[in-house]
């Protein structure tokens, strides 16, 4: 089996050693400096915790609600873009590994699995939706999303325009240039390349064709994703859909308060895992002035940064409600596929019950912010 991981720095580690070089760049990096890339981690490993000793916590409860359902743990799989390539038909097996864990799971837009494929596994995850130009496209998208049974809509707002990722640009090449680079990983090449196929970008076929290289797809994103969006647009999006609405990509309270006003039923403090404005506040920083502004009325949730239970643990003591993961469940499923993902959520889970029994706290509820040492 190789080299086995004990957290999710090994299986960055793993995800890395097995990926071609462009495709682990583009999961890796972020926008800019990677500023504020660098910020989420360690603006989250800064949170010193508070030790607390002989406190009853022989009974911890992970357990979580969050829009009318009882989750196994307040962490979900957050929206990856083309995790589909990092293992063969890698956006089923997240599901199957999220579904098992009872974690929800976000599909992105651009997803190398669709919505339909991944709902035909039994496990329909929720789905992140961008705005781009192609309205009627959108309106299909949220159809779709209907037709699948998807229970919750993700409306990721903070790509107006792309953020320029230097080590993207970088790394890319034409597919000659690639060519050797695939060479030297070969189980890459033979579970994704040659038996995942066919490889698109499955929600997107109907628009980007079926065979579209990456390189035109960036300039697809490039040329149709809309900068005239506001919140008259999801005034639109909240006609088009009546199930619960969570907007992804706050970090200031006044827009936080605006999503509020605008229908949405749930946030996510999020700065896009650091790949948009290079600069801006980590989700650690940004997430307490959020949560005043919402004053309870709806749930926060958080990402940016996550790496450990420990780092759930920190987020919630800040104040979120839920927090997704990102690259942490990415790397997992580059490395060991589905394994790897049901992997990283039990190790998530047992550093949550022992990060919570040294600080204090027999369930969820009891993490605030007192469990912080300031």
């Amino acid at each position: 089996m190789g080299r086995q991981a004990a957290n999710v720095t090994d299986y960055r580690a793993l995800a890395r050693a097995r990926l071609p070089h462009f495709l682990f760049e583009y999961l890796d990096g972020g926008s800019y400096d990677e500023v504020t890339l660098r910020r989420n981690v360690e603006d989250l490993h800064a949170i010193a915790l508070k030790q607390r000793v002989l406190r009853d916590v022989s009974n911890i409860d992970l357990s979580a609600e969050l829009l009318g359902k009882i989750w196994a743990m307040p962490v979900g799989l957050g929206p990856v873009g083309l995790s589909g390539l990092y293992a063969r038909r890698g956006e089923v097996q997240a599901a199957r590994a999220a579904a098992a864990a009872n974690v929800p799971m976000t599909l992105s837009t651009v997803s190398a699995c669709s919505l339909h494929e991944v709902a035909k596994s039994g496990h329909v995850p929720w789905y992140q939706l961008y705005f781009v130009k192609d309205r009627g496209f959108v309106a299909d998208l949220i159809a779709r999303a209907k037709d699948e049974g998807s229970a919750v809509l993700v409306l990721t707002v903070d790509l107006a325009v792309p953020g320029a990722r230097y080590r993207d640009a970088r790394a890319a090449g034409s597919t000659l240039r690639r060519i050797p680079d695939l060479c030297t990983r070969p189980s890459w090449l033979w579970d994704v390349a040659i038996r995942g196929r066919p490889i698109s970008f499955g929600n997107l076929e109907p628009i980007v064709g079926m065979r579209a290289p990456l390189a035109d797809f960036q300039k697809w994103i490039h040329e149709n994703f809309d900068a005239s969006v506001s919140w008259k647009d999801v005034e639109w999006v909240r006609s088009q859909w009546r199930g619960p609405l969570i907007i992804k990509g706050i970090l200031d309270p006044d827009d936080a308060r605006q999503a509020v006003a605008n229908g949405a039923d749930a946030i996510v403090v999020s700065n896009h895992g650091g790949r948009q404005l290079d600069g801006a506040l980590s989700s650690a920083r940004a997430l307490p002035r959020v949560v005043e502004a919402v004053a309870g009325k709806i749930p926060v949730l958080a990402d940016g940064g996550v790496r450990s239970g420990l780092d759930v643990v920190r987020m919630i003591a800040l104040g979120a409600d839920f927090v997704l993961l990102g690259r942490a469940w990415a790397y997992a499923l580059a490395a060991r596929g589905e394994a790897g993902v049901a992997h990283v959520l039990k190790l998530i889970e047992a550093e949550m019950r022992v990060a919570m029994a040294l600080t204090g706290c027999s369930n969820v509820a009891e993490i605030g912010e007192e469990i912080i040492d300031r």
